[in-house]
């Protein structure tokens, strides 16, 4: 049944050969590796705005100026990014640029940057993808944490049925956000040469300053302005960290990707910056509530964008179709981190920093662990942030504009590397790179300035403990090829010893003993732990008459213990006859219902993980099949969905690649 629900869920294993199947033409790889810093314009403005209302209203005239800035760093770090494309055609990104320029250390602090950020983009695109949902419906707030869990068990479900599914399963809702904005601007447009000017509902509210914007205090407010807004450069990275993923000419597909990328975020970005400074929208930073004048006492703020929107469209279908795919992308938008984080930890697994389960693809050709290994990150976040996207995002972006400075870094120095600013093309590339790094080290310094105490000290922590356990993963690695390395010569054991472990007279033990008389050991002898006088005693009677040949010893426990008394005899044989190898035989029952996992094995599973830290001793499980173990191993696998439809059509099934 769990292998018939895994297939439903995540459909049919796919051959290695159909790797190439899997790659992604530009329309897919559009809303895969860009819907992040797509989905982020719907709420980028609305922080921006946050942050200038705790002056209250003297400093919100200034957006505009704030969202100049932000386009033009956007700008620098598309075209930044482009150059890392074609240089890095493998993909690995922020991680692979670093090491590759900078050093291992550096390649570490740019990776456990990104892991940390993309387990934040999971959270905060869901966290906000469900604060629209909450906007339309406000009698669903109640349920953010349990709606944000279910959004990531879908978005999980998805990735791991393939990369190729996913891509066609988020293309509609991101082409459709994108292609509502435009119509939200066209509406706008005919609006104004119409000498109508739209109002938000929230345009006639006074707020009253938090702070007095004025001095230091003012700079201060622009500046955290400034920090906030750049939410919108987030997921830049993605298409650098995938352009295996993309078809050939990978790197030229993805830098044009990348392009486009750009484009859609500075225009809509710019437009929906413009249109809240034209309906004027105001918004209160959550942290800071009750100050805001003239609002109805019921007044549940909407998102800055569902403002612009129904003041555009004045609600109906157009603004529904709005909400709606606000809601979708910003939850889709999670999807750059579901094949960013797999992606990047399955390159630093192949490095031996992280573990190599993460390095394996699943049957669906996607990295299987990596997936859900972010998913319960994220979701895990979400509950104990109880679903707030802005105490979310103030511990965003440090992450990023980590990785982007050192990102931007290496490849100013992997462009000398590869000839100077005298080689043919390399000046104007390392000009462009080199202008990334220091406004990307600029925006780093003020972001954390301006959201260190607001949360962002998290992170802060978060991203040298992920350093040092990646340290510590390559280390013991590095320990265990060593300790495995094969020597000149391997040192065999003189002779063998064969130890059944006997809990009473049974037919499973005597197989045990069967079964172990079979290699031939130097010696044989059945072992039992006397705890209960009554069995101890049917069990002597009982050897003599069924396994006369095996000598059986007896070992006395006052203290009713097992495990100990077996570990002492073990060390004591051991010390009489050193060099030889003890093999411990113990019967495992074989069971067929879940159940039944809780009622047999215990004492077995104890044994084996003491008996294995023990030298010079090897375990063997000898199965023995109960009626429920027989039955399930009798069974027929059941036929996949796909085969059950089949037949219910009438047509012919299709091959279980499964049965190969």
């Amino acid at each position: 049944m769990t292998e018939w629900a895994k297939r439903l869920l995540v459909g049919r294993p796919l051959r290695t050969t159909s790797l190439h199947r899997q790659l992604l033409p530009k329309r897919l790889a559009l809303p895969v590796f860009c819907s992040d810093p797509i989905s982020s314009v719907a709420y980028a403005t609305e922080q921006i705005i946050m942050a200038l209302t705790l002056g209250g209203l003297a400093l919100l005239h200034l957006t505009g100026w704030v969202g100049v800035a932000i386009v033009g760093v956007l700008a620098v770090i598309v075209l930044s990014y482009r150059q890392t494309c074609y240089a890095y055609p493998n993909g690995g990104g922020a991680y692979v640029v670093a090491r590759s320029n900078l050093g291992v250390n550096a390649g570490l602090v740019a990776a456990s940057a990104l892991l940390v950020d993309y387990v934040l983009t999971v959270a905060v695109s869901v966290a906000a993808g469900v604060d629209a949902i909450t906007s339309y419906a406000p009698g669903l707030q109640p349920w953010s944490v349990a709606l944000s869990v279910a959004c990531i068990a879908v978005l999980t479900v998805v990735n791991l049925r393939g990369t190729r599914e996913s891509g066609r399963g988020f293309a509609v809702p991101t082409y459709a956000f994108i292609a509502t904005v435009y119509v939200m601007f066209l509406f706008a447009a005919w609006r104004l040469l119409t000498g109508e000017r739209p109002r938000a509902t929230s345009a006639d509210f006074t707020i009253e300053p938090y702070f007095q914007p004025a001095g230091l205090v003012a700079i201060f407010l622009v500046l955290r302005a400034f920090a906030s807004g750049c939410t919108a450069l987030t997921g830049v990275e993605a298409v650098s960290n995938g352009v295996p993923a993309f078809r050939p000419p990978k790197s030229r597909n993805a830098a044009n990707t990348l392009a486009v990328m750009g484009a859609l975020s500075i225009t809509m970005f710019s437009g929906i910056t413009a249109l809240a400074l034209l309906t004027g929208v105001r918004m209160i930073d959550p942290d800071h509530p009750g100050r805001i004048a003239g609002a109805p006492a019921d007044y549940v703020e909407p998102t800055a964008l569902a403002q612009i929107g129904q003041a555009v469209f004045g609600g109906g279908i157009l603004y529904a179709l709005l909400q709606a795919t606000t809601a979708a992308i910003l939850i889709m938008a999670a999807n750059t981190a579901y094949n960013g984080f797999p992606m990047l930890a399955s390159i630093l697994s192949a490095d031996s920093f992280l573990s190599r389960h993460l390095h394996k693809r699943g049957d669906r050709l996607v990295f299987s662990n990596g997936i859900l290994l972010l998913a319960t990150a994220a979701a895990v976040l979400l509950v104990v942030f109880d679903a707030n996207s802005s105490r979310l995002i103030q511990l965003y972006i440090i992450g990023v504009f980590v990785s982007f400075t050192l990102s931007q870094t290496g490849m100013v120095v992997h462009w000398q590397r590869a000839g100077g600013p005298r080689a043919p093309g390399v000046l104007p590339r390392q000009a462009i790179n080199a202008v990334g790094a220091v406004v990307t080290a600029v925006v780093l310094v003020i972001v954390l300035t301006t959201k260190f105490l607001n949360g962002a000290w998290l992170v802060c922590l978060a991203m040298p403990a992920l350093f040092l356990t990646m340290k510590g993963i390559r280390r013991h690695y590095d320990q265990v090829r060593v300790a495995t390395r094969p020597g000149a010569a391997v040192d065999r054991p003189a002779s063998g010893h064969a130890m059944v472990l006997v809990s009473r007279l049974s037919a499973p033990a005597l197989q045990a003993v069967a079964y172990a008389s079979v290699s031939r050991p130097a010696g044989l002898e059945a072992v039992h732990v006397c705890v209960d006088e009554e069995e101890t005693r049917e069990l002597r009677e009982g050897w003599q008459r069924y396994a006369p040949d095996v000598p059986l010893t007896l070992i006395d426990s006052p203290y009713r213990s097992i495990v100990g008394p077996i570990l002492d005899h073990i060390r004591k044989r051991r010390a009489r006859h050193a060099g030889q190898l003890v093999t411990v035989y113990i019967v495992e029952y074989v069971i067929g219902r879940w159940w039944e996992r809780a009622l047999h094995n215990r004492m077995t599973a104890r044994l084996r993980k003491r008996l294995l830290l023990v030298g010079g001793v090897t375990v063997t499980l000898v199965p023995y099949r109960l009626a429920s173990g027989e039955r399930r191993a009798a069974e027929p696998r059941p036929p996949r969905l796909a085969t059950r439809l089949a037949l219910l059509a009438g047509r012919t099934p299709p091959r279980d690649p499964g049965s190969d």
